[in-house]
């Protein structure tokens, strides 16, 4: 009699474990299907040097009925989504014919040069006004710099707050009336030449530079502070 409880009570035993892990399989699935989620959604974004990507798969449903699937699960993004804010990801198992929508959440933080301290117009920028900090892209607009000897010399042209991304439209790197060095390429020549601006500019950006010399003016397109490339 008593051998016969022991059976039973080992019997009862295993089958309580074996019941825990069948209701186990379903929660183990369903972050499997999230992580596959996440897993597709960071092979399609680049993340740049020194930069963060945050991947987050949204809740499912804990009543979803998914079978553990005996193949690596199917991902893909349906539609013409864009991978910004957030993102859907289709998961699928092949085998057992299910397949389910998980939303993903998407943070892709970028290294910006912010300001240190406040800046009023008309201030010069130094090192020591300047700090790289990772940025959510979601919140970058316009032009910005990754590296602060970029923009060191250059002016503000807008109240920028502490901690802000420098802008291209918050600063001239060559300000209106500034003189500039002016270099002139084509035809297989270089000639440097000293100018006035006409206008302010940013990186990259086209202005009008009168020759200091001829008293012409010509389109030029900034290279960097106080640096003026025109080719003829």
């Amino acid at each position: 009699m008593c051998y016969q409880r022991l059976v039973w009570l080992f019997i009862g035993t295993f089958l309580s474990g074996f019941s825990s892990i069948i209701a186990a399989a379903p929660v183990n699935q369903l972050e499997a299907v999230k992580e596959a989620a996440e897993a597709h959604v960071e092979t399609l974004i680049t993340t740049p040097e020194f930069g963060k990507l945050e991947v987050e798969a949204g809740h499912l449903d804990s009543r979803l009925t998914l079978s553990n699937c005996p193949s690596p699960l199917q991902t893909i993004v349906p539609g013409r989504q864009s991978l910004n804010k957030s993102v859907t990801v289709l998961v699928s198992c092949k085998e057992d014919n299910w397949q389910v929508y998980v939303p993903v959440q998407i943070r892709l933080m970028t290294p910006i040069v912010v300001a240190r301290r406040p800046m009023d117009r008309g201030v010069t920028i130094s090192q020591s006004d300047l700090i790289v900090q990772l940025v959510d892209a979601r919140f970058q607009r316009g032009q910005t710099y990754t590296n602060p000897s970029t923009i060191i010399g250059s002016r503000i042209k807008r109240v920028v707050g502490i901690g802000e991304p420098i802008q291209g439209n918050d600063i001239c790197m060559v300000c209106r009336n500034d003189e500039v060095v002016i270099t002139a390429s084509g035809n297989g020549l270089n000639i440097i030449a000293k100018g006035t601006a006409l206008s302010d500019g940013a990186l990259g950006e086209q202005i009008k530079i009168r020759n200091s010399k001829s008293n012409r003016i010509v389109d030029g397109t900034i290279t960097s502070v106080g640096q003026v490339a025109v080719k003829f």
